[in-house]
């Protein structure tokens, strides 16, 4: 058990609210807190701030931490503030007296947070600013983005590591929700003068529902999952600005409150579709990819992927914005044969060398794996990053009871097919000469006198396209040119069609069309109709609060804190104390607000 001060759970509890630890907190908290460099790997949702806020809080120096969004930076300020922790911003979209008033709160000895990019940490100024005020160490927030491995490469992080030097050997923790081995070696050489403590926690979020489809009508497929979670807040992904503008007007005709979000929209229209998201409740942020990394809102109920993400570790990061606050969360994930060509030509086509474009493809058929895979996905999720779990029991796997079965001859059959017409034509085509479907292009090109036409009758064209994406996903099969797309076999296909290598393939589950799967629900909380009556009046209260001190709605009270006034129903201030989330200066602040919609919505 971690030996932390005693002050430190007494500081937990009088300032944020909270009872205990997370698991994992309190032994980097303690290493931290013991001036050892850190390096802390720990899934979204798990805490990782608190590793640095609090031992801010306790040992009184001033802690840098470096963040890669301004708008991610101003929120934890806010928030910081409103639980009494004296905390600045320097950045860009501050006001020449916000920027004064944190300097000179720096020069003062005043502040024990200070949120920078790394870019405003690389200039010599303020360097000479940090140094005479005596900064006591530096957090660097999404510490991947150091790394050409991450996902999230930023150049510019890599002048971090000079910037701690230049502070004089400050101490550093480095903190992140995703890397693998190759990534945590690279954060470690650029980041840090010695080798840091690594704390690598599981990658497990139980409360997200993983859920994987192939593109079927994709915006009735989303559309259909949007209507499972009506009135609650979520996030859906997009690989393009149109398609970002396309679905969320599609989504506000259906009645959904869906805002989009990418860089090509208006500064100000973005800033007030971002506002939208963190005040209100319900509202549905489609975006790119752009979004997500500087946004801290913990109730997000969903994600859902309109588009095959890039990478695993892309994936993890961006399903991990959901459920943050513990509560049950859900994803949907939608891919198809040409998101696995498009991605394969974008490694392709990368300017980097064969062993960076062989690790690339390499990582991208993990993911495409994780989509076409016939075992549990939390189970295979989990894998990747080196990590044993038993079956979830909740994945669209566990629920469908997919089968496995020897699949050589059904790939052999489609591998021929492929063959046998030039390796130039796509997955439908082959489908249809599978099948038998004597279509005016087969039959122009005489392709129904071929001995593979008719020989898959025994299954459905759909099925023919499950096989052939396993077998694109597998690398058996590869597309045929950037421009017309097809396919084409690869060595490992044609060790498959000849006879030298087996395969396994998976019998693909029902469609949401023909059988409708039970999921568990993303609902934050069982709450009976009285309950639930309370807890709308607390929102519409924290909501109204919110706009009045404009800061996103979390930062007065995260929904699990009113679910637990909901439930508990305090009737006093000592009694608001014991509510999970509830500290003294929030306390001061909002418990007379929050009391009074708690017994006038019960009244």
């Amino acid at each position: 058990m971690p030996q932390l001060p005693p002050q430190a759970r007494a500081l937990l509890k009088s300032v944020f609210g909270y009872d205990d630890f997370r698991p994992g907190q309190a032994e980097i908290i303690e290493a931290v807190l013991a001036g050892a460099p850190v390096l802390a790997i720990m899934p979204t949702g798990s805490g990782k701030s608190m590793c640095y806020q609090l031992p801010a809080i306790l040992d009184g120096g001033l802690t840098v931490v470096v963040s890669p969004l301004i708008a991610l930076m101003r929120d934890q300020v806010r928030q910081m503030r409103a639980f009494g922790v004296p905390s600045a911003t320097l950045n860009s979209m501050n006001s020449p007296t916000e920027n004064d008033a944190a300097r000179q709160a720096i020069q003062a000895g005043d502040l024990r947070l200070l949120f920078v990019s790394p870019e405003r940490l690389a200039m010599a100024s303020l360097i000479a600013e940090l140094r005479r005020a005596g900064v006591r160490r530096l957090a660097i927030d999404e510490a991947h983005c150091v790394s050409e491995w991450g996902h999230d490469f930023r150049p510019e992080y890599r002048e971090i590591g000079r910037a701690a030097a230049a502070l004089g050997g400050v101490q550093a923790i480095g903190l992140t929700a995703t890397a693998d081995q190759a990534t945590r070696a690279d954060i470690a050489r650029r980041l840090f003068q010695t080798s840091p403590q690594i704390f690598l926690h599981s990658f497990d979020r139980p409360n997200i529902a993983l859920h994987f489809a192939a593109k079927d009508q994709p915006r009735r497929q989303l559309a259909r999952f949007l209507d499972k979670h009506r009135g609650s807040s979520g996030i859906v992904y997009c690989s393009s600005r149109k398609r970002t503008d396309e679905l969320a007007a599609s989504f506000a005709e259906q009645g959904h409150a869906a805002v989009a979000y990418h860089a090509g929209l208006d500064q100000a229209l973005r800033s007030r579709n971002q506002d939208r998201f963190l005040q209100e409740d319900g509202v549905v942020a489609v975006a790119t990819i752009a979004f997500g990394m500087g946004i801290n809102k913990p109730d997000v109920r969903f994600v859902a992927h309109a588009d095959m993400p890039s990478s695993v570790e892309s994936y993890y990061q961006e399903i991990g914005r959901a459920g943050r606050d513990g509560l049950p969360a859900d994803t949907l994930t939608l891919y198809g044969l040409d998101d696995m060509a498009f991605r394969r030509r974008q490694i392709d086509q990368k300017d980097v060398s064969d062993e960076r474009r062989r690790i690339e493809h390499d990582r991208f058929s993990a993911l495409a794996m994780l989509c076409e895979t016939p075992s549990c996905r939390r189970q295979t999720l989990l894998a990747y990053f080196d990590e044993d779990s038993a079956p979830c029991g909740r994945c669209d796997i566990c629920l469908g009871q997919v089968s496995v079965f020897d699949g050589r001859v059904e790939a052999q059959k489609a591998l021929s097919a492929a063959l046998r017409t030039g390796q130039r034509f796509g997955a439908g085509y082959l489908a249809d000469l599978l099948t038998g479907q004597a279509s005016e292009a087969i039959t122009r090109n005489g392709h129904d006198r071929l001995k593979t036409f008719g020989v898959g009758k025994e299954h459905s064209k759909q099925a023919w396209g499950s096989i052939i994406r396993q077998l694109f996903a597998a690398r058996a099969l590869t597309s045929a040119s950037a421009e017309h797309g097809g396919c084409a076999l690869t060595a490992k296909g044609e060790d498959i069609l000849y006879g030298r290598a087996a395969i396994a393939l998976r019998r693909d589950p029902l469609t949401p069309r023909e059988r409708r799967v039970r999921r568990a629900s993303s609902q934050p909380a069982g709450l009976d109709e009285a309950n639930n009556r309370i807890l709308a009046a607390l929102k519409r209260k924290r909501l109204e609060l919110a706009r009045a001190e404009s800061v996103p709605a979390f930062v007065i009270f995260p929904d699990r804190t009113l679910i637990d006034m909901a439930e508990k129903r305090p009737a006093t201030l000592d009694e608001m104390l014991r509510i999970y989330g509830v500290g003294e200066r929030k306390l001061a602040r909002y418990g007379d607000a929050f009391l009074e919609a708690l017994w006038g919505a019960d009244g």
